[in-house]
């Protein structure tokens, strides 16, 4: 739920709620209680920094789609083959 912030346009008056989306905008200011409090449009109280996360983050040669499966082994897959043959000098 996100958290709003409403000024009272009659006696200054701020406070923050935890409102659900479709909850009605709160108009009576707890202060004065008059029907003049507005919704603040402000920033949000936290900040996402760095470079996100992306559709082509984890792909590897131009593939368009990760969870399609072109039947390759991987490079990691031909090591722990050898290495689980058993054979040794």
């Amino acid at each position: 739920m996100p958290i709003y912030e409403y000024l009272c346009t009659e006696c200054g008056h701020e406070l923050e709620k935890l409102r659900k989306l479709s909850d009605a905008p709160l108009t009576d200011c707890p202060a004065c209680g008059k029907p003049t409090l507005k919704k603040k449009v402000s920033a949000a109280g936290f900040r996402l920094k760095g470079s996100g996360w992306y559709e082509t983050d984890f792909k590897s040669n131009n593939r368009k789609n990760v969870a399609k499966s072109d039947n390759k082994p991987k490079s990691g897959g031909e090591t722990s083959k050898k290495s689980s043959s058993g054979d040794s000098k």
